[in-house]
């Protein structure tokens, strides 16, 4: 992480969580905040009607903005990623969500963070992110990114899936398991956590592969570089599998189907409000060492 010198934001795209009033009331003072301070607003749909600008498709904004504010919840700023990341614009998020390990910037003092971030005072960091390009039946599909992982699992609940992993071509291990997620840093305190898998710290470029409940408690998480190319095989009799990226984006999967999954060429840049701490994000959102004296 580092410190960012002096901006030339001008264009700011804005990208609401949808169906949230409260969201909407955070945007409108959000707007009136950045026109006061003579910027151009590109809303997207969901924050058009109350930021007193037209609405721009989020592939349009990346193309337009220099800097993207997002508000609503960690979901939200997933999918803002796959648009903002290609076009290499950088990310503020205003937490109005439930957790929210990467919209840090409270709605309280919003203007006074965001005025610090516009002045040059943000703290610019860029998270890892993979790409996964399934082959299915041997025809490959397009391929996708995400910030957080790519899953791939069982659609059936009560069945197990059994898959092969493979390391830059080598055989690593047989799987039976409800699934496995593989893992960048960012998404390690998500759906990998609670599978098991080990909080990377963000700074580390390495790939996490947890399995999700397996058949054998030896079939442990396993973390590797993220110089790696990661291929999931899936077994030839099962026909109900799933293959989804950052829990938005999804494919169905048949047996002998395979996703290959590596490092994308882009990735993600946060800008942080002044005095950010990764660990004490850590420390709050998991309520590290609540009840000690």
């Amino acid at each position: 992480m580092q410190a960012k010198g002096v901006t030339s934001f001008q264009h700011i795209g804005v990208i609401a969580k949808r169906e949230d009033a409260a969201v909407l009331t955070t945007v409108e003072r959000l707007s009136r905040h950045l026109a006061q301070r003579g910027l151009t607003v590109l809303p997207d749909p969901v924050a058009a009607p109350v930021s007193g600008a037209d609405a721009v498709p989020r592939a349009e904004m990346a193309r337009q903005c220099d800097l993207c504010i997002v508000v609503g919840g960690d979901g939200t700023l997933l999918d803002a990623g796959r648009y903002m990341a290609p076009q290499d614009v950088p990310i503020v998020g205003v937490n109005r969500g439930r957790l929210g390990f990467m919209v840090d910037v409270s709605p309280d003092d919003m203007s006074a963070r965001l005025d610090e971030i516009l002045d040059g005072q943000g703290i610019r960091e860029d998270r890892l992110m993979i790409e996964a390009r399934p082959d299915v039946q041997g025809d490959p599909i397009a391929s996708f990114i995400a910030l957080n992982d790519v899953v791939v699992r069982n659609r059936a609940f009560n069945r197990l899936l059994e898959f092969d992993t493979r390391i830059n071509g080598e055989f690593v291990n047989r799987h039976r398991a409800d699934g496995i997620v593989i893992s960048t840093p960012t998404g390690s305190t998500a759906y990998a956590l609670s599978s098991g898998g080990p909080i990377v710290h963000t700074g580390i470029d390495a790939l996490t592969l947890v399995p999700i409940c397996p058949h054998t408690l030896s079939d442990r998480p396993l973390v590797i570089s993220a110089n790696s190319e990661l291929e999931v095989v899936v077994h030839g009799h099962n026909t109900d599998a799933l293959v989804t990226w950052d829990g938005q984006v999804s494919h169905p999967l048949a047996g002998g189907d395979r996703i290959r999954i590596r490092a994308a060429d882009k990735r993600m840049t946060l800008i942080h409000p002044p005095g950010y701490d990764y660990f004490h994000i850590l420390r709050t959102k998991l309520h590290w060492g609540r009840g000690q004296n």
